[in-house]
C-alpha cells in the first residue's frame, strides 16, 4: 500500500458532513498529508442564479462559507494539517470523483447523511455514487447521532 499524501474531504457545509471533514483533517495531520476540503455547489442552487455574474458571486459566497465552516468547526485541526479549500459548480457526486482524479487524491473521506428507505431511493446517496465511481479508496464516515443515550447512575 502506498503512503497517503493527498486526501479529498467533500462537504456540503452541513453538520452531517462535518464528521468526514474532521476525520480527514485529523488523518492528514497524523500522516503529514495534504487535505483538500471540497464543496460542489448543487445543480438546484445553480438554477436559482441565471446570469454568469450571479454564478461568480455564488462561488465567491460559497468559498467564504466554506472558510467560515472550517474556522467555526475545525479551528483546532487546521493549524496541524496542510489544508486547501476548493469550490466548484456542478453535481456533487460527479465533481467529487473528477476532483479526486484531477488532484491525484490517494483517499476520499466522506460522511454519510444517514438517509434510509424511500428518501434514500428517491434522492440517492452522493456517498454511494462516489464509492461506486471513484478511482481511489473511499472512507465513509457515519456521523454520530445528535442525541446520545443518557446514562445516569443510581445509588443502591
Amino acid at each position: 500500500m502506498d503512503r497517503i499524501k493527498t486526501i479529498l474531504a467533500p462537504t456540503d457545509l452541513s453538520d452531517f458532513s462535518l464528521a468526514g471533514v474532521r476525520y480527514a483533517l485529523e488523518l492528514a495531520a497524523s500522516l503529514g498529508a495534504e487535505a483538500t476540503v471540497y464543496h460542489a455547489i448543487e445543480v438546484e442552487e445553480l438554477m436559482r442564479h441565471s446570469t454568469l455574474g450571479l454564478l461568480d458571486n455564488l462561488v465567491e459566497k460559497s468559498d467564504d462559507a466554506l472558510r467560515r465552516f472550517l474556522e467555526v468547526h475545525c479551528a483546532d485541526l487546521t493549524p496541524r494539517a496542510k489544508v486547501r479549500t476548493k469550490v466548484e459548480l456542478g453535481a456533487p457526486d460527479t465533481n467529487i470523483v473528477e476532483e479526486a482524479k484531477k488532484s491525484g487524491a490517494d483517499l476520499i473521506v466522506i460522511s454519510t447523511h444517514g438517509r434510509t428507505g424511500l428518501s434514500h431511493i428517491l434522492v440517492g446517496s452522493v456517498t454511494e455514487k462516489v464509492v461506486r465511481h471513484a478511482g481511489c479508496p473511499v472512507l465513509s464516515i457515519r456521523p454520530e447521532s445528535r442525541k446520545a443515550p443518557s446514562t445516569t447512575a443510581t445509588a443502591a
